[in-house]
């Protein structure tokens, strides 16, 4: 029988905050947060982080979760959930939830399972919200995409997509990163080798997309919290602290 799983890769060496998943917010490692969020979906059959650090698979075991290690050498998330789908053949769908977004909406993940599962023609599904700030169209770090009319992906980029010669016209939508891949997408997309436009952005997905692979996208009411510096993280901790019912 096919089943879904949600795959959370979660590795210590970020760039730009070491250790993420190890932090702690109203005691409890963001890791946790995330893993307690993905529990409540329903659509998955189970959740599996995947680390490449002895400290976080001993930590995601202390508070209950399903945990594999993984190579130190996998070059994105992407490959590191492979490595884990691989020991199991009865998973199907794979949902790569990212181990930075412990706020995300149980909803929206719920409607990324159902595309994948719905959608013939879809290797990879994933979600878009609208932009309503001027300051997000313009910053490189919030990655913009359009579609085509059926919302398949065109195109991801960190500019500004469409340019605007006549303004008024477009919308923009922001890419939220979290995909659901049917497996053999899965293991396609990462045997595949980089290529200049994914280097060029540092965008995994437009790989897929440069080797004629379809990304289906879903337009949702949810924008979100992804903790990548310092800034993002005091950001989420001042919405916990405000909000006591999190913790």
């Amino acid at each position: 029988m096919s089943k879904t799983a949600i795959i959370i890769p979660a590795r210590y060496n970020s760039t730009r905050l070491q250790g993420k998943p190890l932090i702690k917010v109203c005691n409890k490692p963001i890791i946790e947060w995330v893993w307690q969020r993905a529990v409540q979906v329903k659509s998955a059959d189970r959740v599996i982080i995947a680390t490449d650090n002895q400290e976080i698979f001993d930590c995601a075991k202390a508070f209950g979760a399903e945990v594999e290690m993984t190579s130190v050498n996998h070059k994105c998330g992407s490959d590191r959930i492979a490595e884990v789908a691989q020991k199991y053949p009865d998973i199907s769908y794979i949902i790569n939830l990212q181990g930075d977004e412990p706020m995300i909406d149980i909803n929206c993940v719920e409607e990324l399972i159902m595309q994948i599962k719905n959608n013939n023609d879809a290797d990879i599904a994933t979600l878009l919200s609208e932009i309503d700030s001027k300051e997000d169209i313009e910053n490189s770090n919030c990655v913009k995409c359009v579609t085509d009319i059926n919302g398949y992906a065109m195109y991801f980029s960190r500019s500004k997509i469409p340019f605007e010669r006549n303004t008024g016209i477009s919308k923009f939508y922001k890419h939220i990163g979290i995909y659901a891949y049917k497996r053999e997408s899965l293991f396609k997309m990462t045997k595949l080798n980089q290529c200049d436009i994914e280097r060029t952005e540092s965008l995994e997905q437009l790989r897929a997309l440069y080797n004629g692979m379809k990304i289906k996208t879903s337009v949702v009411k949810y924008d979100s919290v992804g903790i990548d510096t310092m800034d993002d993280l005091n950001k989420f901790r001042s919405l916990v602290e405000d909000n006591k019912t999190f913790c």
